[in-house]
Parts: structure tokens; sequence; C-alpha cells
């Protein structure tokens, strides 16, 4: 049911320009973190989720490629060493719940970062969902239909939060199991992002579009390069 994977080649050139050790934030099952290990860039990975990252120790298993991951949340950083690039793929900072969780994410940031390393932090502000009541199917790969529904959003612009009812359907036969759940996104001002990385010994160098572009003022898909600032 997945929308679409990340692409790998603007993590790849902002690894190799400026440098290794890697950690890609929200590796999920492993897409761009497979692709960037496969050529030979050194990148760990981390996770909230333990089965995504079950599913990513399999693909790699499978692909013969050697991975290094660890099971976390990004706001509990704690790990063994610092990286010179740490970065997410998606926007996957937006599912913090608010600013607190937000500002502890930056601050593991900061105390996993080398001093001459940078980050990148890809955010954007939702629009109003335009497919409630509307299903997305698939098929899995043991035939079973697979089938995603929105059935309830709700948005609340002083708390800068997004929370959009999801049913998940699964049909194999006479069989059907069902579970509703919610998606929650928690967006930022560009002062107010800012402000937290400040808060977090972090300076913006640089706020970017989805092309590499300096962002236009009024962009909401944007990206936060951080560099330490003490």
């Amino acid at each position: 049911m997945r929308s679409h994977s990340p692409d790998p080649k603007p993590c790849a050139a902002f690894i190799e320009e400026v440098g290794g050790p890697a950690l890609e934030l929200g590796c999920g099952d492993g897409d761009p973190l497979l692709e960037l290990r496969r050529r030979g860039l050194q990148v760990d990975g981390v996770d909230s989720s333990a089965d995504m990252l079950e599913r990513l120790r399999r693909r790699a298993n499978e692909q013969g490629i050697a991975v290094t991951v660890f099971h976390q949340r990004m706001e509990a950083l704690n790990l063994p060493r610092r990286y010179r690039t740490i970065f997410l793929a998606g926007p996957t900072f937006t599912l913090l719940p608010d600013d607190a969780a937000a500002l502890a994410a930056l601050r593991g940031i900061r105390a996993h970062l080398a001093e001459d390393g940078a980050a990148l932090v890809p955010l954007f502000v939702p629009a109003p969902s335009e497919d409630i009541g509307r299903t997305r199917t698939a098929t899995a790969p043991d035939g079973a239909e697979l089938r995603l529904s929105v059935v309830h959003e709700e948005r609340d612009e002083a708390a800068r939060t997004q929370t959009t009812l999801l049913r998940y359907e699964r049909r194999h036969g006479t069989d059907r199991s069902v579970a509703e759940r919610p998606w929650t996104l928690h967006w930022y001002s560009r002062s107010g992002f800012q402000s937290l990385a400040k808060d977090a010994d972090l300076a913006v160098t640089a706020i970017t579009d989805a092309h590499g572009a300096p962002a236009a003022d009024d962009a909401t898909d944007v990206t936060f390069r951080l560099e330490p600032s003490t």
C-alpha cells in the first residue's frame, strides 16, 4: 500500500558532499538505506518500528547487503557513535506529535552529529485530505485483497496538527480483518522550526525545495539543512 519510495539520489549526494558515516532517521523497511549501502556508502539506520526493521533485515539478507540498524525512537536517540551526516529521506519528522518531541529529536540529532557535520530535515504542511470516503486497493503476495480507506479527518490550525482516521482491511476468501488507526501529522512554521533548532544548538544554514534550490517564501514542502552552532 506504499504510495511512493524515496529517491536515493539526493541522500547519496548529501553523504558524498559532507562525508560519512551517515545515519538515516526513520529508515523503515530499507528504502533508500539498502540502495545507499549497495552503492558502498557507510550508512546506519534507526526506526521506532520493530516490524519495519525486521523486514529491512530480511530484505538485506536476501540481497546480501550488510546493515547496522537500531530500534529507537527519533526523540530518544542513544547511539554508540556520532555521524558526519544525519538525514531523513522523507518528511517523517512531521509524525512527531508536538514541539516538545520535535525539540527532543533535534537535541538527539545535535548530540550525535559530528562538529563538522550536517543534517537534513524535510518538512511539509499537509493540505486537507481530498480522499475522505475513497478506498485504495492492492493485492498481497498470498492473493489477499488489501484495502485502505480515509474515514475521517480533523485539523487544528492552532496546534498545527491534522489527524486522519484510516481503515485497513484484509480480505482472503471468507476471511476478513479490519483495523482503524489515527494518522497524526504535526507541522511547523519556518520561524518556529528555526527557533526549535536554535534551542537544540543547531543553525539553519539553508532551506531548499524539492529540487535543491532555495525555497520560495510561500513553499510548504521544504528541507532544512542544519549544522552545529556551537
